[in-house]
């Protein structure tokens, strides 16, 4: 009996032990556990710490561009927010960006400024003319980006980069090559690409409807012309002339040598080199522009030009066809050409 209550003892000891044993592990278990979730915790936070330290990098590297242009490399180390365009054509393209510019320079016409972009300009600060811009004026306005022209500036592109990045265009016309500089300058490519391909897929169109309305007919032969007080003018390149042979308009008939932009006419017996399947024309209403245009179109010789015998002589807007320079007035001049030409778009 003794033996048998010794041995009970015993088992309910190591039972205890057992309970005991078990027990401490549970706790320092708990207490491992617990450590270890405040450590997880901060190799995440760590990590999130890491990853969006990254991002901004990433984010800062992403506003410092290097712009290649006409007068060389500028560097433009955040997106620019006050910018002065310099020629008629930059001053469009801000517009068609949604971008309201804090100087541009006087129009050519309708001073000042073209009636087609006043009121995206209102009280816009003018400073100066595109020719000779006013430095003191764009300095007070503290501009942090300058579109110019080569053309018309580089003489003073100097100055201008010491008010602030400048980019240049070659020219004042190629309306698409200064939408791709600007949306470069500007960190806007998405929205340059967004009106370039727009632009395309209407060009796109016009041809479409072009050679399924004028089959054989077509492609059209087009001169540009301007009357001026002492002369006539065919514009063979330039703003208009590119955007015609963009469309798949051929030259004037006559015209072989297309290396010269503008053709000056002093003698009505040239005016057998104007000879197109239509006419676009654009003149001053002053008396001694108008006293020409009827001299002109008087002569025989205008009389028997195809345009003429077939009607297709078309009065246009001065400013979007020639003046403008820009892709608001590249589209006003496909919407004219559309509607004269009777397509659907």
């Amino acid at each position: 009996m003794k033996h048998k209550q010794t041995k009970s003892m015993l088992f309910i000891m190591l039972a205890l032990f057992a309970m005991i044993f078990i027990l401490i592990g549970c706790g320092q278990s708990d207490e491992q556990t617990t450590a270890e979730e405040p450590e997880a915790e901060n190799q995440e936070g760590t990590q999130e710490a890491e990853n969006q330290e990254q991002e901004e990098n990433n984010e800062a590297s992403q506003e410092v561009v290097e712009v290649s242009h006409a007068m060389g490399t500028t560097t433009i180390e955040e997106k620019p927010e006050r910018i002065v365009t310099l020629y008629q054509g930059a001053t469009d393209a801000a517009v068609a960006f949604g971008i309201t510019p804090v100087g541009v320079v006087e129009s050519w016409r309708e001073q000042p400024m073209y009636k087609y972009l006043r009121d995206d300009l209102t009280d816009v600060p003018i400073v100066g003319q595109e020719t000779q811009p006013n430095l003191e004026e764009i300095n007070k306005l503290n501009p942090d980006l300058i579109i110019a022209s080569k053309l018309r500036h580089e003489e003073i592109y100097d100055q201008l980069s010491a008010i602030a990045p400048t980019v240049t265009h070659e020219t004042v016309f190629a309306f698409k090559e200064t939408v791709e500089l600007m949306g470069e300058a500007m960190m806007e490519e998405e929205k340059a690409d967004e009106l370039l391909t727009a632009w395309d897929d209407r060009v796109a169109k016009f041809q479409e409807q072009a050679e399924a309305t004028y089959a054989d007919d077509w492609p059209y032969h087009v001169s540009v012309l301007n009357f001026r007080a002492d002369h006539a003018r065919i514009y063979v390149t330039g703003f208009a002339g590119s955007i015609l042979d963009e469309l798949g308009f051929e030259g004037p008939k006559e015209i072989t040598d297309d290396s010269q932009a503008v053709l000056k006419l002093t003698d009505k017996e040239s005016i057998t080199e104007m000879n197109a399947d239509v006419f676009y024309l654009f003149m001053d209403d002053e008396e001694a522009v108008q006293k020409t245009y009827q001299e002109w179109t008087e002569h025989p010789l205008w009389k028997e030009l195809d345009a003429v015998e077939a009607d297709q002589v078309h009065r246009v807007d001065e400013v979007i066809w020639n003046m403008g320079g820009g892709i608001i007035a590249a589209n006003l001049m496909l919407d004219d050409i559309f509607d004269r030409l009777e397509l659907e778009e």
